[in-house]
């Protein structure tokens, strides 16, 4: 939460005190507030509230935040919270004993910091207090569950009254967790959740992993190598090799992102919308990988324990030597990071500055031999060839072939004297068409580009031969007249976006990129944060004005000086010689460019955002349509409009209001189905499910139930009150899911340490021909056939006899 210049130090402590106190009930006694050193009027707050047990700690840097060395910054006042001697590893702190602020502490844990961003920083250090002070709140949503969850279940008798638990025993995470212990126990090493040190790790990783592996895959995020889809794919990969370090070597990721969406889609519906893209993305990317982990790993551990005596690594600095990391990626494949991620659990670092200095020499290998092996010819004019651009407004043009570079039919580069093709520069991509002889030879271009200031066109001969076009021939150059004219109504848009961006939003934007296609425009441009939507609305009319004014469309040229002092705005990579090409546009734009422009805005005809989005720190990108593809996309919206309206059986105007009654009706018929669950599962209603039986068998009350159509979550809710309601108690619950079977185990605290619900739950899952395991305390199981699981609940008491 946060405050921009309103409220300040005494109501943030005072609010968040009582929530931490009052909304949430946490004890006083456990908690323990912090300032920094000389923040003496937090510390007046919290001494005039008289709230405090415990004595107020004053602590340095611990209570003093800032991004940097420069920059916003201010003390900070913190609540933490004592989580009792049970929580302490009883290992030494640099041989302090356990307390607030003492590095490695697991006893006392933050659990609020209210920062107060009171001062600004400058490069001689001094602080000068800022006109406005702001608060930043931060809170964690998974500490605070798990101590919250902590005193719910030691008063539920679940754990032990001195039980702590971790941010990965709260409920977000246990049925994911239990979903990658059923896989470990199907097809893995058999270690459970809570046996092992070392697996738990991994047990935690693949669970954090795969929850931030749904949400990005359901945010549009699909792997790849670069920026975001290479985090992506490093998280598929890191999960998958934490699964091969507990004998999972099957596609396993699948169902434990399956659990995720199942944990938290009623949060997020986006989840349940994307499973099956969440489910295929991952499947697909965890089994190209697979067999490239799989080998990769085994490479590395040859090459520690070799079959021979030879050291591989090097004893003493326990560095994995830079060669051998780039054979893993340059002979096989394997990523550097995973390489330092396997040899990071053997304590030894790899020899990453080596490993970048050969990449590097292989970069410089690759950049030689693309330039001899290239598909397009390399281009070197001779001595006085020079060609001269036409096209302004021609799409055609005859002239003299002036050179000839490349032998073979399916790559040439040719010069003519002059030319109505624009080569590629400034955004706008080059242009495309046909070159004849009178003969009727005809080349192909395929692209346009410059060199030494020269248009040279690329392609592949269609017609004719290579020696038609020797120089010294007549020929004909035509451009493709519809794809030259698309993209010049999207060149021309850019220079009056460029204008209402900095009209409306700020003097500052300057552009920073732009692509122009024939079918799209996008541009790249400074600016802090998001366009508004709003702002985007007033700019697309702002543009759509400008082209129905249908103002005139100069180009002059003159010096590069006089130009800017004539207020002449230059594009972002351009590079301009002495004399420029400046466009005007009315009254209202004026840039330097070499592009193909209309004659008037008009002809642009129209002008439709599609997307804006960022693309780097302070970079922002908007993508646009123009002309014809401006039109098709508001009739593809239209037809998506009349769609819905079908459905909805509504016109335009009506649909809004009817789609939100249906909202609003579904979201009634949710919370009623919630009410008639729980009543169900109270034992208010029957719905054909049997009723509670409670029973005693060899001195232990075993509960079991059969239920229709109970999901698992809201069956380890009921399992949880249940064992509120019995005190000491096995409970066993079935459910019938028409064509599946659900069975979950749960077993009250007291007997845990003789009776373990994992261990029934493996009993009895065949009997619905399923499979299952848990932790002692609870325990699920999935099975194919429901009418067998009256006979799966009543094996449990002979278990028990047993």
């Amino acid at each position: 939460n946060w405050s921009f210049g309103d409220y300040y130090k005494k109501e943030a402590i005072a609010w968040h005190w009582e929530l931490v106190t009052k909304v949430w009930g946490i004890d006083p006694k456990l908690l323990w507030a912090t300032v920094y050193k000389d923040d003496d009027e937090a510390a007046d707050a919290w001494t005039a509230m008289g709230v405090l047990t415990n004595p107020i700690g004053r602590f340095d840097h611990e209570n003093f935040w800032q991004m940097g060395d420069i920059g916003p910054c201010g003390p900070c006042s913190e609540i933490h919270i004592d989580r009792g001697e049970k929580a302490c590893d009883g290992k030494s702190h640099a041989g302090m004993a356990c307390a607030v602020n003492v590095e490695g502490c697991e006893r006392f844990i933050e659990l609020a910091n209210l920062v107060f961003i009171q001062f600004n920083r400058d490069a001689a250090g001094k602080l000068t207090p800022l006109p406005k002070k702001h608060v930043d709140t931060g809170t964690g949503l998974e500490r605070v569950a798990a101590v919250l969850q902590t005193f719910e279940r030691r008063a539920s008798g679940e754990i032990a009254k001195d039980a702590v638990l971790g941010n990965y025993d709260i409920d977000l995470f246990r049925a994911i967790l239990q979903k990658i212990q059923e896989i470990v126990q199907a097809i893995g090493d058999h270690i459970s959740y809570g046996e092992n040190a070392e697996a738990d790790v991994s047990y935690r990783a693949i669970a954090d992993h795969a929850r931030a592996i749904s949400f990005l895959i359901a945010d549009g995020v699909v792997p790849g190598n670069a920026e975001r889809q290479y985090v992506l794919r490093r998280l598929i990969r890191r999960a998958a090799r934490h699964g091969f370090k507990l004998g999972v070597k099957a596609d396993f990721l699948p169902d434990v992102c399956a659990s995720v969406v199942e944990q938290m889609s009623s949060a997020y519906p986006e989840l349940s919308v994307c499973k099956g893209k969440i489910q295929e993305i991952v499947a697909e990317e965890q089994g190209r990988f697979g067999p490239l982990l799989d080998m990769g790993l085994e490479q590395i551990r040859l090459w520690l324990f070799p079959p021979t005596s030879q050291e591989l690594v090097d004893p003493a600095t326990r560095t994995f030597p830079a060669e051998l990391a780039f054979k893993l990626h340059d002979t096989y494949g394997f990523p550097i990071d995973l390489t330092i991620d396997a040899l990071r659990d053997q304590g030894i670092e790899v020899d990453v500055a080596g490993f970048e200095r050969l990449m590097e020499e292989q970069r410089e290998r690759g950049r030689a031999a693309r330039k001899e092996e290239s598909g397009a010819p390399e281009i070197k004019l001779g001595a006085g060839v020079k060609s001269r651009f036409v096209g302004e407004h021609r799409y055609q043009a005859e002239s003299e072939v002036r050179q000839v570079i490349g032998d073979s039919k399916d790559s040439i580069a040719i010069v003519t004297a002059e030319t109505p093709f624009y080569a590629e520069s400034g955004g706008q991509i080059g242009d495309r068409g046909v070159i004849e002889t009178a003969s009727g030879a005809i080349i192909e271009v395929t692209d346009t580009r410059k060199a030494d200031g020269s248009t040279v066109h690329l392609g592949k001969l269609l017609r004719g031969e290579i020696r038609e076009f020797e120089p010294g021939a007549r020929v004909t150059l035509k451009i493709d007249r519809a794809r030259r004219d698309a993209a010049m109504l999207n060149h021309s848009a850019t220079h009056i976006l460029h204008y209402a961006l900095r009209e409306i939003l700020s003097k500052d934007v300057r552009q920073e990129g732009s692509l122009v296609a024939p079918d799209r425009l996008r541009f790249d441009f400074k600016h802090a944060g998001p366009v508004a939507e709003g702002d985007l609305q007033t700019i697309e009319q702002e543009i759509n004005a400008r082209i129905r004014e249908n103002a005139g469309v100069t180009v002059e040229e003159m010096p590069f000086k006089d130009a800017l002092a004539a207020g002449a705005l230059a594009f972002f990579g351009d590079k301009y010689g002495d004399v420029v090409r400046v466009v005007r546009m009315g009254d209202f734009s004026v840039e330097l460019c070499g592009g193909t422009h209309v004659n008037r805005t008009g002809d642009i005809g129209l002008f439709k955002f599609e997307s804006e989005s960022g693309v780097a720190a302070g970079v922002r990108r908007v993508e646009a349509l123009t002309g014809e593809g401006a039109l098709e996309s508001i009739r593809r919206r239209e037809k998506i409009l009349d769609e819905i309206n079908d459905r909805l059986r509504a016109t335009d105007e009506a649909s809004l209001e009817r789609l939100q009654r249906l909202l609003a009706r579904e979201k009634e018929l949710e919370k009623k189905i919630r009410g008639l669950e729980h009543k169900l599962e109270s034992g208010g209603g029957s719905n054909g499910a049997a009723e509670e039986s409670v029973r005693e068998v060899g001195g232990i009350k075993l509960v079991t139930r059969v239920l229709e159509g109970i999901e698992p979550a809201a069956m380890r809710d009921m399992a949880d009150r249940m064992r509120q309601k019995h005190g000491s108690a096995v409970i066993a619950l079935g459910s019938n899911l028409g064509d599946k079977a659900a069975i979950l185990v749960a077993v009250t605290a007291d007997l845990t340490n003789r009776i373990k619900a994992g261990e029934i739950v493996k009993q009895i899952a065949p009997i619905v021909g399923g499979s299952g395991g848990g932790r002692p305390d609870m325990a699920q199981a999935g099975g194919r056939d429901p009418g067998k699981l009256a006979q799966a609940l009543e094996q449990v008491g002979k278990l028990l006899e047993s």
